[in-house]
């Protein structure tokens, strides 16, 4: 099917880039993931605080608490935005 004289390369090998990016791009990524991280951890703050003032008034009332699944949600949240950091650096690192 294919001939022998023809033993040759359709594509250049695939280049491998060095893993450290330039130090000004660096330094605005990380400005930008430590206002990101601030972020979540301020919402996950006020998710608790406002779950928790939602069950207080809920428990007055009388209703059930079917709050507890919210909290448990809130609190997940915060687990994978207090921990995303030391996942990807053992994933990639």
């Amino acid at each position: 099917m294919f001939s022998k004289a023809r033993d040759y390369f359709l594509a250049d090998p695939v280049p491998q880039p060095g893993r450290n990016a330039p130090p000004e791009l660096a330094d605005k990524v990380n400005d930008v993931l430590g206002i990101v991280a601030w972020v979540g951890t301020a919402a996950g703050v006020a998710g608790v605080l406002i779950t928790g003032a939602m069950m207080a008034i809920s428990m007055r009332r009388g209703e059930g608490s079917e709050h507890m699944g919210r909290l448990g949600m809130v609190l997940g949240g915060c687990v994978l935005v207090a921990t995303a950091g030391p996942l990807v650096t053992f994933v990639f690192a």
